[in-house]
């Protein structure tokens, strides 16, 4: 057992509490990721392997059943240790409004910043994705962080068809 699987469960909210994922729950997150409308759904395959591979850098919200209903998946950037890349947030429609991402996201990032110099944490977000914008601008507030934004892939780099840019969102330095 690592350490990330020994540390205890974090209660959020009545009967909501903050886990790591396992291979189990990653047919849910593809699910509520498809049910989000909001994000790119990618292959059922890929949310499994994230929950095996990137587990220690990924949390999910479960409910008083165990049940997962919402997620937060990243990974600490090779070439640069001190970063987290937030890859996917959701939260499943009858649990949203309760703060659960924002719990999420400070969450997992207080937990990977007990195992790497984390200093940064990066996201993508397609342009008009508000709730994505405001809940990272509050997660940088919280965090005494600024946020840079430029343009990490313009539209035309997609090879799959149309798609929007994805605008890198830089926070940092974070604050203990």
């Amino acid at each position: 057992m690592t350490a990330a699987q020994a540390e205890p469960l974090t209660e959020i909210a009545e009967g909501i509490r903050i886990d790591r994922p396992g291979v189990a729950d990653g047919a849910a997150l593809w699910r509520i990721a498809g049910d989000s409308g909001a994000l790119d759904l990618n292959s059922s395959y890929s949310y499994l392997l994230w929950c095996r591979d990137f587990a220690d850098t990924s949390a999910v919200a479960r409910d008083e059943s165990g049940e997962p209903v919402g997620f937060v998946t990243g990974y600490v950037r090779p070439e640069r240790p001190d970063t987290l890349l937030v890859w996917q947030v959701a939260v499943d429609e009858a649990h949203r409004g309760l703060g659960l991402a924002a719990a999420l996201l400070d969450g997992l990032t207080a937990r990977v910043a007990r195992r790497h110099p984390l200093t940064t944490v990066e996201t993508t977000i397609t342009p008009g994705n508000t709730a994505s914008e405001r809940l990272f601008a509050s997660y940088a507030e919280r965090h005494g962080a600024s946020v840079e934004r430029t343009v990490l892939f313009e539209a035309a780099d997609f090879p799959d068809g149309p798609h929007q840019p994805e605008m890198l969102h830089r926070i940092g330095p974070l604050s203990p």
